[in-house]
């Protein structure tokens, strides 16, 4: 199973992509402030190397989103590894609003000095210029219409600014700049690729889901073993003899992926369990955090 993932392809990026990219380099001319979406689960890994290159020279307000997913331990940790490193962070959850308040307060305080030496030189009322960016299925979308209040009025003809790019009102001070999720060329290692495949940013039809399936399942017994016990009625004894057996570890491991088919009712003809059912489950209930808060990337 290990081996399958490792020789596994992971070789794409579609075009459009591309074109995408090229013109987030080209927008950024008309930005003051960058808002990347992160999913809190997996801060790092959904990170995009290029947006991070490409960003660089703007102010940066890093946004851990899918907070109620994720260890609030943890969450913490992030919140503080990233403002070490002089980045402001916020928490949010864009399915309930949590911490969008907080976003708009940052966004006005990152800006407040620059806004006064504008004032200063009698530029007054100038409103502040965001950028959203994000990797697919981070939440882009929830997060805009939460913090947009679903008001997506456009803000008109302005110099530099096309009739096509989809400027939206945040306040009375804030514009924002929609952008395409964007991935990247080439994954960094294997590692990323099944982070990314764990919370659904890469479609499941790229990675085999049984595979990734049974990654998820490894790195749960290894790291969450009681929240993966409790979900599925496991007993610790069980995983212990299973884990110990005399035969290669990612058949035991295997077992148990299958133990937990078996429970959940996943049984074709002849007592057989079904592996693409098992995976889906195990996958679905991750990503929609029903195994319990899980931060896959520990600070």
């Amino acid at each position: 199973m290990e081996e399958n993932i490792a020789k596994t392809n992971i070789n794409w990026y579609p075009g459009h992509m591309a074109k995408t990219r090229r013109q987030i380099t080209e927008d950024l001319k008309l930005i003051d402030v960058v808002i990347e979406l992160l999913d809190a689960r997996i801060p790092i890994s959904s990170q995009n190397p290029d947006i991070a290159q490409i960003t660089k020279n703007k102010k940066k307000i890093i946004v851990l989103n899918k907070c109620d997913l994720a260890n609030e331990a943890q969450n913490r940790k992030w919140i503080e590894y990233f403002e070490k490193r002089n980045i402001p962070a916020v928490l949010t959850d864009s399915n309930t609003g949590k911490g969008i308040k907080e976003c708009v307060q940052k966004i006005e305080e990152v800006m407040n000095k620059d806004l006064k030496i504008q004032a200063e030189k009698g530029r007054i009322g100038r409103k502040i210029r965001a950028m959203i960016l994000g990797i697919p299925n981070v939440g882009k979308s929830s997060f805009i219409n939460r913090i947009s209040k679903r008001a997506t009025a456009g803000v008109g003809n302005k110099p530099g600014v096309t009739k096509q790019k989809q400027w939206i009102r945040i306040n009375e001070n804030i514009e924002l700049l929609d952008t395409p999720g964007v991935l990247w060329p080439k994954f960094e290692s294997e590692e990323v690729a099944l982070h990314l495949a764990f919370t659904g940013t890469i479609k499941e039809d790229i990675l085999q889901r049984i595979e990734i399936a049974y990654e998820l399942v490894k790195f749960l017994l290894q790291n969450e073993r009681k929240l993966l016990c409790e979900r599925y009625k496991l007993e610790n004894d069980y995983i212990e003899k299973t884990l110990n057996q005399e035969q290669a570890e990612n058949i035991n491991i295997y077992e148990i992926m299958l133990e937990i088919g078996r429970k959940r009712g996943c049984i074709i003809s002849g007592g057989n369990i079904d592996e693409e059912k098992t995976a889906k489950i195990i996958l679905d209930e991750f990503k929609n955090g029903k195994i319990g808060k899980i931060t896959i990337e520990k600070c």
